[in-house]
């Protein structure tokens, strides 16, 4: 059994959608795995993970837009507001989302669809640096 643990540091820009596809690959490909499991794991409460749709954009727009309707900033109902407006707001579009995402590894590489990416999704306004484990584990 092999296994590899990598963190990879992310520098986002403020709410939207980090790419990782090409960094997990790499992960994938470093670890010697060929038939096995990928967990790739965000490590914060304002910040979460998305595999989805990595061709067209607006795809990604409209999963943002649904996040915040369903989480506005600064909602009246919200008290948890320590570190402003977008604060609690974000704790919640994260609880809809996730914290790991587990992506088969087949062939020695990741076996996502055709049009799948593997996204980190900023849920803060600013910008963070965000920390991500990827652990590979499986045969060689």
């Amino acid at each position: 059994m092999l296994q590899r643990q990598t963190i990879l540091t992310i520098h986002t820009r403020g709410r939207g959608f980090h790419e990782l596809t090409r960094d997990v690959r790499e992960c994938v490909r470093a670890s010697g795995v060929r038939t096995g499991l990928c967990v790739v794991f965000c490590t914060h409460t304002s910040a979460s993970l998305l595999v989805t749709e990595n061709a067209d954009p607006t795809a990604r727009a409209d999963v943002l837009r649904r996040l915040e309707q369903l989480a506005p900033d600064g909602a009246p109902e919200n008290e948890h507001d320590a570190e402003g407006p977008d604060d609690s707001a974000a704790h919640q579009r994260s609880a809809l989302t996730r914290t790991s995402e587990t992506i088969p590894v087949t062939q020695g590489e990741l076996a996502l669809g055709t049009w799948q990416g593997i996204f980190l999704v900023e849920q803060r306004a600013r910008g963070h640096e965000r920390r991500i484990v990827v652990h590979v584990t499986g045969t060689g």
